[in-house]
């Protein structure tokens, strides 16, 4: 077997990511749920129990621009975001789940606990630990890479 490089370790990041999204769309069909997509799913796990502004999401790295607005605007219309505007900047308004939204993350983590508690593959724990540190490591190179212009070497340990 040929030595996996750096294009390989994109690829499989591009298609997990599509495979997870795809994951969650068949979740959200067993449980009845049609007004939203496996995006706006993740952007609700993603806000969480915080109250956060658009930029905020931004800034976190999760979503860019307009598809962050689209998607924020379909889960308040659905009744799964709240949106208040801000004290502070009347030009952004605060955003928060719903109890719709709150109950509907709760079921994802649940569902995405039995799908881990579930799996019993060889060296559950050391790969899941490994890929782990490898994501890491690859976003920890592209964040310098975007700041810095470059990937700065890391001391190893």
């Amino acid at each position: 077997m040929a030595t996996p490089t750096y294009k390989d370790a994109i690829r499989l990041v591009e298609r997990m990511h599509r495979l997870f999204l795809d994951v969650l769309r068949t979740e959200l069909r067993r449980q009845g749920i049609e007004d939203i997509n496996p995006v706006q799913a993740l952007l609700l796990r993603n806000i969480g129990s915080d109250e956060l502004i658009i930029s905020d999401i931004k800034e976190r790295g999760y979503y860019h621009g307009s598809n962050v607005s689209y998607n924020v605007k379909g889960l308040v219309e659905a009744g799964y975001l709240s949106q208040e505007r801000s004290a502070r900047d009347k030009r952004a308004f605060k955003l928060s789940l719903t109890a719709k939204g709150t109950a509907l993350v709760a079921a994802l983590d649940e569902f995405e606990g039995a799908i881990e508690t579930g799996y019993d593959g060889p060296g559950k724990g050391e790969a899941l630990a490994a890929g782990v540190s490898a994501f890491g490591d690859l976003e920890a190179g592209w964040a310098d890479f975007v700041k810095y212009g470059r990937i700065r070497r890391r001391p190893v340990g």
